[in-house]
Formats: structure tokens, sequence, C-alpha cells
């Protein structure tokens, strides 16, 4: 009891190459988007030039102590990820209409260049 665990894939990328990843899911479920390939949206923003290069969580301790092993690889799991969001397009439109996130996101994202 009151004991904390991480929970995750067990693998290790960087996030660039996670993001690639997900560019090449919206690729192959998106194939008539206006965006594809989706890997040319990626940006790098000034402001965190050293930060953010990659997360790693241990996971052996819930291994050893709970004999957890995760059932999904970070590529299945986007996978899922991307088709719930594509099959909950009205949720992500309610999301995005709500009053302020237009402002949210231009404050902490299109500003930030």
């Amino acid at each position: 009891m009151g004991e904390t665990y991480h929970i995750a894939a067990g693998t290790q990328h960087t996030n660039v190459e996670v993001v690639q990843l997900l560019c090449a899911v919206l690729d192959e479920r998106l194939p008539d988007s206006p965006h594809v390939p989706h890997h040319q949206a990626i940006h790098f923003v000034a402001d965190r030039p050293g930060h953010d290069r990659r997360y790693a969580l241990d996971i052996s301790k819930i291994g050893r102590e709970l004999s957890w092993h995760p059932r999904e690889t970070l590529e299945t799991g986007l996978h899922k990820t991307v088709d719930w969001y594509l099959a909950h397009r009205g949720w992500v439109q309610a999301i995005c209409s709500r009053p302020g996130y237009q402002e949210w996101l231009t404050t902490n994202y299109l500003r930030r260049g």
C-alpha cells in the first residue's frame, strides 16, 4: 500500500522518434489528408533547445512486484490512440470549441516559434 509504479511500454525512444511514428500512423490512417506527409509539420521551437529529448520510465519495479508487463508496444498503442481520436471527432471538436481554447493554443504554442 502506498507504492508508486511506473506504467509504460518499457522501451526508450527520443521525442522526435515518437512524433515521427505518430506522423507515420496519421499518414496511414488519413492518406487523403492535405497534410501528408505529416512529418513535414514538425517544427522545433527556439525556447526549448535542450529540453525534452526523451522521457523514459523504468518499469522493472511493477514487473518484479506485481508481475505486470505492457500488453501494447508504442506502435500498437499509437495506432489505437489515433483510431480512438478519429472515431470520436465530435468529442475533439467540442473540446476545441470551448471558450478560451484558441487563446490557450495561441499563448502556449503559436507564439513560441
